[in-house]
Parts: structure tokens; sequence; C-alpha cells
């Protein structure tokens, strides 16, 4: 059976306990937490751990940084990613989210510089991850990124060819989505279901639900019923993880706590039915 759980942001304890609470009282079973602003000591990483077991919540997964940029940052960037590979190794979660976010180049010459070095990086820090128990998962954006299309997914995940090397699929930020750049607009000449999801929907182990407009009771920027028609047909078996991104009214008439507890509900519904009819 599919998990349920909501990506949190926090920097201290005190918000590390109010989000674990808030998870608990939606019923969810997972919690993820973005390392962006998160301290790394040991100390410090047991005890959210443990508020984590206490609450009877797993970790999902642990939102890394990128593995492509600049060719003289790469070895900044492997240290970066070995530290939070060991922060997801001590604080036990499923997996270790990275991106491959950098201005996509205009010639396929600029593109081939940047991604073998990529490559490279990405089977290095999946080498280190897995002498660590630590599975890494590469996730799709559409902002400056060599992952915001099927092809390019596919292609990462072909050429690093690492067994602890996955893929989340990130149901908003595709090249051309509504949920990509500028927000709101969308390519007309683009199906991201049949053009994207459908296509790496094999290949993905975690979900990040985007929720954009949700104050009517369903997500109205994405077709979720499709969506988890798409995950069914491909046997998914694994988290789908709340990632709010509503904003300010007045695209949503309620907070940001209302509006989570509706999409927790509406993913719980269509989650149902596609158990139901597939």
């Amino acid at each position: 059976m599919m998990k349920l759980s909501w990506m949190a942001r926090a920097t201290d304890a005190e918000a590390f306990e109010q989000h674990l609470e808030f998870a608990g009282d939606i019923g969810l079973d997972v919690i993820d937490f973005h390392l962006s602003g998160m301290p790394r000591d040991p100390a410090f990483i047991m005890r959210i751990k443990r508020m984590c077991v206490d609450a009877g919540l797993l970790i999902g997964y642990l939102g890394g940084g990128k593995f492509v940029g600049p060719l003289e940052e790469r070895s900044t960037r492997l240290d970066i990613g070995r530290k939070d590979v060991d922060t997801a190794a001590l604080i036990g979660a499923q997996m270790l989210r990275v991106f491959a976010r950098f201005k996509w180049p205009e010639t396929v010459e600029e593109q081939e510089r940047f991604w073998g070095p990529m490559i490279e990086d990405f089977r290095e820090i999946s080498d280190y991850a897995a002498e660590k128990g630590v599975v890494i998962g590469l996730q799709n954006h559409n902002h400056s990124s060599f992952a915001m299309n099927a092809n390019q997914v596919l292609r990462i995940l072909n050429d690093v060819d690492r067994p602890n090397f996955t893929y989340i699929m990130d149901t908003g930020q595709w090249q051309g989505a509504v949920g990509g750049s500028p927000r709101g607009w969308r390519d007309l000449n683009v199906d991201i279901y049949r053009d994207y999801m459908e296509r790496v929907a094999p290949h993905t182990t975690l979900v990040r639900a985007k929720i954009y407009k949700i104050d009517n009771g369903w997500e109205e920027w994405l077709d979720y019923p499709r969506i988890f028609k798409i995950l069914r047909q491909n046997d998914f078996n694994g988290t789908v993880s709340i990632v709010f991104e509503g904003g300010q009214p007045p695209r949503n008439r309620v907070g940001m706590e209302e509006c989570i507890k509706l999409a927790a509900g509406h993913l719980r519904d269509v989650m149902a039915l596609s158990y139901l009819y597939h």
C-alpha cells in the first residue's frame, strides 16, 4: 500500500517537533526533511531521529543539493554531498534527494561538456552512499536543470547505472508544466502525463506530489486521478510526499496548514480509488 508523507522545512528542534505533531494529527505515515539550514551535529540529528521514532513516523527522504555546475566546483559539490549522505545514514532516511540543476546550455557541445562530469559525480556519490547504506534519488526539476524532461531523466538513470541510484518523480516540475517556470503558464504542446510521467513511472521509487491550488478540496493544477492511475499501472507502492507550493492568497483562500490537510485528504481519496479500480 502506498504511504503518504509531507516535505517539512525546519531549522531547529522546536520547529521539527511542531512539524512532527502536525504530521501525526493529519495521519501521515512518513515525513521528509530539507537539509538546507538543518544543524548537522550528531546530537541534534539523533534528537530528531528519536522524535520521529516516538511519533511513529518513518523518515522518507532528505533534500540534498545538486551535482552539476561549474567544473571547478566539482570537489566542493562532492564534499557537500558526502556530508549529506552521512546525515541521511545517521538519521535513518530511506533516501537522499539530489538535483541536476544548472542552466541547460544552448549548444550540444556545451551540454556534453557538463554532462560527462555530472554522470561521474553521480556515480561517485552513489558509490560513497552505498558504503553507508544510503539510496540516492534523482529528482526532475524545470528551473535551470539537466533533468527537466523524460529524455534527460532516463538518460541520467541509464548513464549512472548504479543499483542505489534511483528516481524521485516531482509531479509539477516539468518542462512546459503549469507548475514550472513561469508559474501558472504551460506549454499546450506538452502533455506532462503522457510525454513525461508515463515514461518515467517504471523507474519511480518516490513521488513528490506538488500542490498548487487546493482550497476547493482538490488539486486544480494537476490531474491526480490520472497520475495515480499511471503509478498503479506501473505497480508503484512507495511514498507519496506532499509538497505545498500554493503561495499566498488569493491563489488559495486558506492558510498553509489547512491546505496541507486538504491535500492529504484529496490524495488519500485518489489513492484509494486507484487501488479499487486498478
